[in-house]
């Protein structure tokens, strides 16, 4: 299932100009508030209308402003997540759900039936309650569901977690990742790092309505916001450790030890490193609290300021360290140099 967006459009004093190709999996819109992801989104959805540009899913011309082809949103087969759930409060789940699946009249697009889709989500529970009974997690998965049995070619999800608490986005995260397991294809808004590197398959960064990135996530994502700068590396996992719940981690990049995860021994993980989680020496450390420690090589120095981000290859991996220019300065940094990386804090997730 393949994507190709290129659009122009202006609302009020804002213009979107974005043009990207995405593959099958999760293609992540990622961006600082008012970049245009939702914008775009609504494009795609047949929400908005643009001045100019060509939208197709699959072969199917949705939108050619040339020529005069606008599919309208009733019949572009897209199912819409929003950030919050909109389900009709009146009915209960089971017939949010079923009214999802009264447009799913035509071939083709997401498999699953009622009874699949339940299962997948984890709703069979919640079938006959209300929306107000439920938490901000489960009727977002309940408005997944209702989505998917519209049968639709592409989910679209518009920061579906943005209202909920940790929690709540650490139970419907796992949720997410089996559609993208199963082939369903989505496009996801997010502004959350984290988010995108557990979750995305190829990333679009919009900055101001424009596209800046594109490709797979772990070439595109530490090119992010400057804020959130980090790097993703894949993971295996190799064992765990009962005894003081650690799990070990096998990686290009060298093994790591990170709290306990749930996944079973050979299952993959994605790991989102911040750079400003990232420390140099020129020397082993030792007696040190951390417990990862990686060796590399200074790759490239990008300097901003009173900051510079060091790029490592360690043995084909890279990994981005966060420093003030003065330390750059005192290790004498240069690309070449050897360096024992040693990270303060890692975020493994399921891949």
């Amino acid at each position: 299932m393949s994507l190709e967006v290129d659009v122009e459009h202006t609302r009020g004093s804002f213009h979107l100009a974005a043009r990207f190709t995405a593959q099958p999996g999760v293609t992540a819109l990622f961006g600082r508030s008012g970049a245009g992801k939702s914008s775009l989104v609504d494009i795609v959805a047949g929400l908005a209308r643009p001045q100019r540009g060509r939208i197709v899913i699959d072969g199917e011309t949705l939108v050619d402003t040339a020529k005069g082809i606008f599919v309208p949103r009733h019949r572009r087969r897209v199912g819409y997540v929003f950030q919050d759930s909109r389900l009709f409060p009146h009915l209960s789940v089971r017939q949010n759900l079923l009214y999802g699946r009264w447009f799913s009249q035509r071939p083709g697009g997401v498999a699953g039936d009622f009874g699949s889709i339940v299962e997948l989500l984890g709703i069979g529970p919640l079938i006959e309650r209300r929306p107000d009974s439920l938490s901000g997690g489960e009727k977002q998965r309940v408005a997944i569901g209702r989505a998917l049995l519209a049968h639709p070619k592409m989910l679209l999800m518009d920061e579906p977690l943005a209202s909920l608490d940790e929690q709540r986005r650490a139970e419907i995260l796992p949720y997410i990742e089996r559609l993208r397991d199963i082939g369903v294809p989505i496009l996801y808004v997010s502004h959350s790092v984290a988010e995108v590197a557990r979750l995305a398959t190829t990333v679009v960064i919009l900055n101001d309505g424009k596209v800046t990135a594109v490709g797979p996530v772990l070439d595109i994502l530490p090119l992010a916001d400057a804020g959130d700068g980090g790097s993703v590396l894949d993971a295996v996992v190799a064992e765990h450790d009962e005894t003081f719940q650690l799990t070990r981690l096998t990686s290009p990049a060298g093994e790591l030890q990170v709290p306990r995860l749930s996944a079973a021994a050979g299952s993959t993980v994605r790991a989102y490193i911040r750079s400003r989680d990232v420390m140099l020496s020129l020397q082993r450390p030792i007696e040190i609290s951390a417990l990862n420690v990686l060796t590399g090589k200074v790759a490239q120095i990008a300097h901003s300021g009173a900051q510079a981000d060091v790029r490592l290859d360690c043995n084909g991996a890279t990994l981005v360290a966060r420093l003030t220019a003065k330390s750059v300065q005192r290790l004498a940094l240069a690309p070449g140099r050897p360096v024992f990386a040693v990270i303060k804090s890692v975020s493994f997730e399921r891949s």
